[in-house]
């Protein structure tokens, strides 16, 4: 199995997108994380989930989690405000990694490798040629175990 077969459509997002939208879009589609891509398409970096969720909390709470036991549903639910007006360049954090790029022709276990050694949700397919890089799809961790499992089981 090649990245080639692998890989699925995925969501993307530029890095001067409207955060409250990416996460509107992450929690519309259930997904474990966004591609954050460039002007040119190009993977720039990978978004989780629980980095948008900890910008949803506040400090004092990351701080002292018994605290948010006090916090009443009403304040809990402007959550979301934490995000208005921000960019989603703003969500990423300073020591988030570069996204891991799979080359078309490499295997499910390069892959797998890869994913493992960045603990990354998502690897970025791109094609590399003279005119520049192509993103053709994304490779889920959990798309990656179904193949594996469906190849160990058949």
């Amino acid at each position: 199995m090649r990245a080639r077969d692998l890989v699925e459509e995925y969501e993307t997002v530029g890095l001067d997108d409207d955060a409250l939208d990416a996460a509107r879009l992450m929690a519309g589609h259930r997904l474990p994380a966004l591609l954050v891509v460039d002007d040119d398409g190009a993977p720039k970096a990978i978004l989780p989930a629980s980095q948008m969720v900890k910008i949803l909390v506040p400090q004092y709470v990351v701080d002292d989690p018994a605290l948010a036991a006090v916090v009443d549903e009403r304040h809990a639910d402007r959550l979301c405000a934490a995000l208005a007006g921000r960019k989603v360049r703003d969500c990423l954090s300073k020591t988030i990694p570069a996204p891991v790029v799979a080359a078309p022709d490499d295997t499910a276990l390069e892959i797998a490798a890869q994913m493992a050694q960045q603990r990354s949700p998502l690897v970025a397919v791109v094609d590399r040629d003279a005119s520049g890089t192509r993103l053709l799809g994304v490779i889920t961790a959990s798309h990656l175990l179904e193949r594996l499992l469906a190849v160990g089981a058949g």
